[in-house]
């Protein structure tokens, strides 16, 4: 059965791989819509590098969310194919009023509304494979170009996977079409997998700032903890100020095995692009790279490094990186000191401080990883926006396991109040008005109850 999901899920993407081909030998500009974090980034490059390599040309936005407003600006526009990346699954009822072809290529749960004529549909949901799990927007993305040219793009399936990375996708091995985007990208000889350490910066930071850093796996008593990440050092006979790289033999095994007592899945397989320079080698370290710069409102600077741009723009990129993680060290610190704000069945964090606006979301699954929050209770992220109030969700496999669906929740939630909102089971997104917060709540915590069967 999951072979045949995988089969169809396939034939759509050829469709929308038959409908690139279609504009680029056309020689038509292909317009590019695609999300802001590091999967809708990885989605845009995968799609935005095939189109280069056969001489086509494309326009690209990167956007926080789809309203409806923007959507409407596009129709305006005189572009012949439109292409949603990472979004779109839930503004079809718009998306099919566009007077030319479309593509979505999402992983997101679906809205009740059947595609246009006009309107190519790649989404794993349709055809009963878990998005949240199984495969990335990037992943839809590739998918969507795969076949794409005289010998395909096998070749670019890493950016694919960057995106599940930054979805949090892989970091337990990749399953079902993720696994089928990995054997693409390890015969195309692209990647390699090696055992290592699960620690980021390992070339550039020191020791005590890469443990700090390693958001995934978690490392409890470490991770967003400076002073912390400098005791455990030194009492293992570690300098703090040396690099993971600059270690020797023992000195590497005993920090290995040190860190396994307070996590085992610290330790495990590394995707590697043999061929790329130093800091974008691993994955996950790339993946971190464009989530910061999506964070940061760099979107042209992170695309850019993915089509190839290096030198200036790696180090404006890294820079940009150490600042991110410098707020969500701050985000860490609020969170151990100030905790959630409990409702039956949920739990909220609630800040107007301009940095932790952005790393919220990122700050709540941290914090939940390594204990500082309770597992026990899906938790929303609220951060006000003048008259509106951004949500992000975020819950554990277990709750979800017991009925929780945050997507589906904060869907219907945010529609009561003239907001908009979705996602998937796991991890989800709203934005309503501000003047409705507690109503919102209420129905939320109503909503999840119900989801528990209470």
């Amino acid at each position: 059965m999951t072979l045949k999901k995988q089969r169809s899920l396939l034939n759509r993407a050829n469709e929308a791989c038959d409908m690139l081909k279609k504009h680029i030998s056309q020689e038509n500009v292909i317009r590019i819509i695609s999300h802001n974090d590091a999967d809708g980034i990885s989605a845009a490059a995968v799609v935005a590098n095939a189109i280069k390599e056969e001489g086509g040309q494309f326009h690209t936005s990167i956007v926080s969310r789809l309203k409806t407003e923007f959507v409407k600006e596009l129709a305006k526009e005189s572009y012949k194919l439109f292409v949603f990346l990472d979004m779109g699954s839930a503004c079809l009822k718009h998306i099919n009023r566009l007077k030319a072809d479309v593509i979505i290529a999402d992983h997101h749960q679906v809205a009740d509304t059947e595609a246009g004529e006009n309107v190519v549909h790649v989404n794993p949901h349709l055809f009963g494979i878990d998005g949240s799990t199984e495969i990335s927007g990037a992943g839809s993305s590739y998918l969507s170009i795969r076949d794409l040219g005289e010998n395909g793009k096998k070749h670019l399936a890493y950016f694919a996977l960057i995106g599940a990375f930054g979805d949090m996708q892989g970091q337990k091995g990749f399953l079902s079409v993720n696994k089928l985007i990995l054997d693409d990208g390890i015969e195309s000889k692209v990647l390699e997998i090696r055992d290592d350490l699960k620690i980021v910066s390992k070339n550039q930071e020191p020791l005590y700032k890469s443990l700090t850093y390693t958001l995934d796996p978690g490392l409890p008593g470490l991770t967003g903890d400076l002073e912390g990440s400098k005791s455990f050092l030194e009492k293992i006979g570690l300098s703090p100020g040396i690099k993971f790289s600059d270690l020797e033999g023992e000195d590497g095994d005993t920090l290995k095995n040190e860190l396994i007592k307070i996590n085992p899945a610290i330790f495990g397989n590394a995707y590697i692009i043999p061929k790329e320079i130093p800091q974008l080698r691993d994955l996950e370290e790339y993946a971190y790279l464009l989530d910061s710069c999506g964070k940061n409102k760099k979107f042209g600077l992170a695309l850019g490094i993915c089509l190839g741009e290096r030198e200036k723009a790696m180090d404006v990129a890294i820079d940009s990186q150490r600042k991110y993680r410098d707020r969500l060290i701050k985000g860490m610190e609020w969170i151990k000191r100030e905790g959630s704000i409990s409702h039956d069945y949920f739990q909220y964090l609630y800040s107007e401080d301009n940095d932790l606006k952005r790393i919220m979301g990122t700050v709540a699954s941290v914090g939940i990883s390594i204990d500082l929050l309770p597992q026990d209770k899906p938790i929303l992220t609220l951060a006000r926006l003048h008259k509106d109030i951004k949500i992000s969700g975020r819950t554990t496999r277990e709750m979800v396991e017991k009925g929780v669906n945050l997507g589906k929740a904060l869907e219907d939630a945010s529609s009561s109040f003239g907001g908009q909102g979705g996602g998937h089971d796991i991890a989800a997104g709203a934005l309503i008005p501000y003047n409705q917060k507690d109503n919102f709540l209420n129905l939320f915590n109503d909503i999840i109850e119900h989801q528990l069967g209470k």
